[in-house]
């Protein structure tokens, strides 16, 4: 039922109709006592009828109104007239978040500061024991000078039942459309996976949701899509998100923050939202990362060509006067438990070939990059099961095994690539030719593969006449080429080395 321009309800004269969703329709409105603009929500008919629904969200709305925090829609009030129920809010302008990433897509910058906001909103609210249960683009409105305002906050909770039912209709974030229609207007892509499954929830619920506004916002995607209900609660229960579609210029701290964000066990996701909030704020706060630098202006030949000969006899006369410098360095690696180095067994360190950082395979199961000058360090995302590590002679990638697949990642975007397959390796080493030497587990010999990604050719093969079980083992690149140890059959010791080979 829509209700007409000039309609009195109450103090309040409606003037238009905003909206129309699973909670209900929006109508811009006037106070009449106080003069000011509000926004009324008039509850659905299966909830107006339901005075147990209605008791409680009467005690969800008292609490409610006690959120005062500058991304948080205003609740003013819940009253009755015209046999009508009706909710009076602060009317918010601007567009939803929805609307907004429908339109275009949002940069890099303008994405963190709206999710920042939305964190800060969450945190205040988890503060005070309350949580949003429905976080979603369409109940974020974005203004046209960047300020983010969070709309519905806790009406899902005083729709859900108070003991969640197994049955996807009923979970908490989803509406009905009364009992005897059975329609679920809600959105599904932005449940938590205890949602899904009819769960208790607390604020971790909102983390999950938190994750997939901030995948979207990035990317215009959906982290979990489906065309139909079931078909989305299928990707939130069994499928990670798309992780290749985000941009390249996504920061490692962001692509880290998504993942942790979208953990399907609530122990293992991030433990609280102002975590969130404080890694968007640092991410902000770095410089952003220029791919091309700006070309100086060219000076004239003459010039260029005088500036050229002096500074080269100025470093010819200091390099034949300077002392040559002594640099000594310490480097302390204490690792908390929960990212302790795993399965030794492996080459599971790697100094950069410049000596300014380390990569090293912890808890659990991942790369993590510590630089030297640094006190913590911080996982690289798509890095989970490797099993070893060792870096690009340019210091610019570091590859790895992970699920029987030889791969590289970028530490400065966080790009993986998928070089080829490699079942079992041991160990592996990046020539400059740009090429890839490897070793997989067992009696085989070496395998060679393009930096770029190939098909792996053999290199070296066991002679088992010659008492050898492997014809080559921990290869590692010098100037000269590759160096390999072949290693023989001991009655005494197993297998020894007998051999090094250029």
């Amino acid at each position: 039922m829509t209700i007409p321009a000039g309609t009195r309800l109450g103090a309040f004269e409606v003037s238009s109709l905003l909206g129309v969703g699973g909670m209900g329709e929006v109508y811009r409105a006037r106070d009449t006592k106080l003069g000011r603009e509000v926004a009324l929500k008039l509850l659905p008919e299966f909830l107006a009828r339901d005075e147990e629904k209605l008791a409680r969200l009467e005690r969800e709305a008292h609490l409610l109104a006690s959120l005062n925090h500058p991304n948080i829609a205003t609740l003013h009030g819940l009253e009755e007239s015209e046999g009508l129920r009706f909710l009076i809010m602060e009317l918010v302008p601007g567009e939803t978040l929805a609307e907004r990433l429908a339109r275009e897509r949002l940069g890099l910058e303008e994405s963190l500061s709206i999710m920042r906001q939305i964190g800060e909103a969450l945190e205040a609210a988890h503060d005070k024991g309350i949580i949003h249960r429905d976080l979603k683009p369409a109940n974020v409105k974005v203004a046209s000078d960047g300020k983010v305002k969070l709309l519905d906050f806790g009406l899902a909770k005083a729709i859900a039942e108070e003991k969640s039912p197994a049955d996807l209709s009923h979970s908490p974030t989803l509406t009905r459309e009364g009992t005897e229609h059975g329609v679920i207007l809600g959105t599904a892509s932005y449940m938590s996976p205890e949602q899904a499954r009819g769960q208790a929830l607390d604020r971790k619920t909102d983390i999950w949701s938190f994750g997939c506004v901030l995948y979207e916002v990035l990317t215009r995607r959906k982290a979990f899509p489906g065309e139909t209900v079931s078909d989305i609660i299928a990707s939130i229960l069994a499928r990670d998100p798309d992780w290749e579609a985000l941009p390249e210029r996504t920061p490692l701290k962001i692509r880290d923050l998504l993942r942790r964000c979208l953990q399907r066990e609530p122990h293992r996701r991030l433990r609280d939202i102002g975590d969130a909030r404080l890694e968007i704020e640092e991410s902000l706060a770095e410089p952003a990362t220029v791919p091309v630098a700006a070309r100086p202006r060219r000076a004239p030949p003459v010039v260029v060509t005088g500036l050229a000969a002096a500074l080269v006899a100025g470093i010819a006369a200091w390099n034949l006067l300077r002392p040559e410098p002594l640099v000594v360095s310490r480097f302390d690696l204490n690792l908390p438990p929960e990212e302790a180095l795993t399965n030794l067994s492996y080459p599971v360190v790697a100094w950069s070939p410049d000596g300014t950082r380390l990569v090293y395979v912890g808890r659990p199961q991942r790369l993590y990059v510590r630089a030297i000058d640094q006190m913590q360090s911080t996982a690289i995302p798509g890095t989970e099961r490797a099993l070893t590590a060792f870096f690009s002679p340019d210091g610019d990638w570091v590859g790895f095994y992970g699920a029987g697949r030889l791969k590289k990642v970028q530490l400065a975007t966080g790009s993986v690539v998928t070089l080829c397959d490699a079942p079992d390796p041991l160990s592996a080493s990046w020539g400059d030719d740009d090429t890839i030497l490897f070793e997989p587990l067992g009696t085989s010999g070496l395998s060679r593969v393009s930096a770029s990604g190939s098909a792996p050719s053999v290199v070296t093969t066991p002679d088992p006449s010659q008492g050898e079980i492997c014809r080559a083992r921990r290869p590692r690149f010098s100037r000269s080429g590759p160096v390999l140890s072949r290693l023989r059959a001991s009655p005494y010791f197993g297998s020894r080395p007998a051999s090094t080979v250029s």
